[in-house]
């Protein structure tokens, strides 16, 4: 096995051709070689010369001669690391990708940070950036916005490649929007897709624009957002694949309900899910469990309200299991809470709302963290305890007070009205009752 290369040589290279030269330099020197040695017969010893001076890059072919010659793995001399640390990194990354899948998310983080330490990996590129974009992917799970908006930020400014570019931006972009910063969400989407070279349409450009969707519909754009889920239900049903019709109806599902087409909207989210089930992750089936469910609350009689809580059931259990995030999880026992109070079921509704406050104590997802609140008042309400339904609009309140105007907090300010209105706060009322004309931009 081949010696690593001290910290003061490392230091002194720049390039890959110098990496790679140093590496044949210190390993011959250790066989006790000379480079006229190292050479013969199938080089000249100024051939071997050029390289280990970084003035010549071996082809593959010389680079495994020289492996051999040396007795050393061509991982090595190529990456730094040896055949065994290189399978070690592998494996460690792919144990750390199945704690995320399986919802072991600070597990997960762990695993990738312990990763990013291994001084192996440093001169491994695409693995390191694979291990640093999974720990930002796991940090989002924990409910970290902050922490993993900055690892996707510093990964935007490295030299990727254009799909992995494309992933960053959608992580951006989402995770800019559930901050609150749409301006930004906005832009990072629209740098990508109406840049001075418009990318041709596939499954992760359909996946950013579906986001950026998103991003339109929640600063209240909702023209623009109309025009686009247009545009990207074409560009999917012109690619014809199963990940960009999900990622396009799902979104445009979204946009129709906003906008007061609910049986458009789940004609949409109809589709989509049965995309999804024929060939969906499991997080992301689940998320449009709790999507789907949602809708049937909104739009369709009681009848359907038992239906509905069934799917959100199924869903928060494979939430549960999976990659997703605490917001996700939130999000599910959120609409469960809803479907609850919809059958008059206020201590099972309560239950479903707490739950939701927890899992989201260590995220600031300010619409969430109202929308729980509000489902709280109002179970307190129906439990006939004014005080505590009273003390949760407060909540609410405060949740709210400090957020822009946008199209996405209309309807919570809109309920939370008329909860208000319930508990006998009229100038309260009155009060969520402008805010929310003013998030619909009236």
């Amino acid at each position: 096995m081949c010696s690593a290369l001290s910290s003061s040589q490392g230091a002194a290279t720049v390039t890959t051709s110098d990496l790679v030269g140093l590496r044949i330099k210190t390993v011959r020197r250790q066989r006790g070689l000379s480079q006229a040695q190292l050479a013969h017969p199938e080089l000249s010893d100024s051939y071997v010369s050029l390289i280990e001076s970084g003035k010549r890059t071996p082809t593959p072919a010389v680079l495994e001669l020289l492996a051999q010659k040396l007795d050393c793995s061509l991982s090595y001399l190529v990456n730094g690391v040896t055949a065994e640390q290189m399978e070690d990194i592998e494996l460690a990354l792919g144990y750390a990708r199945l704690a995320l899948e399986n919802g072991e998310v600070s597990e997960a983080r762990t695993r990738f940070a312990e990763l990013m330490a291994n001084n192996n990996l440093t001169g491994l590129a695409s693995l390191r950036q694979d291990t640093e974009f999974g720990l930002a992917l796991a940090t989002e799970a924990c409910g970290d916005l902050a922490g993993a908006i900055a690892i996707f930020e510093r990964l935007r400014d490295e030299d990727v490649s254009p799909d992995r570019r494309v992933e960053i931006s959608i992580a951006l972009c989402r995770l800019y929007m559930r901050s609150d910063r749409l301006t930004d969400a906005v832009e990072i989407g629209e740098s990508v897709l109406f840049g001075v070279t418009r990318p041709t349409w596939s499954d992760l450009i359909v996946e950013l624009g579906a986001t950026l969707l998103g991003a339109y519909m929640y600063r209240g754009d909702l023209l623009r957002a109309r025009q686009f889920a247009a545009e990207l239900l074409n560009a999917a049903d012109m690619l014809g694949t199963p990940r960009s019709m999900v990622a396009a109806n799902w979104n445009a599902a979204a946009v129709a309900e906003v906008t007061g087409h609910g049986e458009e909207a789940l004609g949409f989210a109809e589709r989509a899910l049965a995309i999804q089930s024929e060939t969906g992750q499991p997080r992301n089936l689940a998320r449009m469990r709790t999507a789907y469910a949602s809708l049937m609350l909104k739009t369709r009689l009681s009848a359907s309200v038992k239906e509905a809580r069934q799917l959100l059931t199924r869903a928060e259990q494979e939430l549960a299991q999976s990659s997703a995030s605490l917001a996700d999880r939130a999000a599910c026992v959120s609409e469960l809470a809803r479907g609850e109070l919809l059958d008059g079921n206020y201590e099972q509704a309560l239950r479903y709302a707490r739950t939701g406050v927890e899992l989201l104590a260590e995220t600031k997802a300010k619409s969430l963290g109202a929308e729980l609140s509000l489902m709280l008042s109002r179970a307190y309400g129906g439990l006939g305890r004014p005080d505590e339904a009273a003390g949760e609009i407060d909540t609410v309140r405060r949740w709210m007070s400090s957020s822009p105007n946008s199209g996405r907090d209309a309807g919570t300010w809109y309920a939370a009205a008329e909860t208000m209105e319930q508990i006998g706060d009229t100038d309260g009322a009155v009060e969520a009752y402008q805010r929310a004309l003013a998030c619909a931009g009236l």
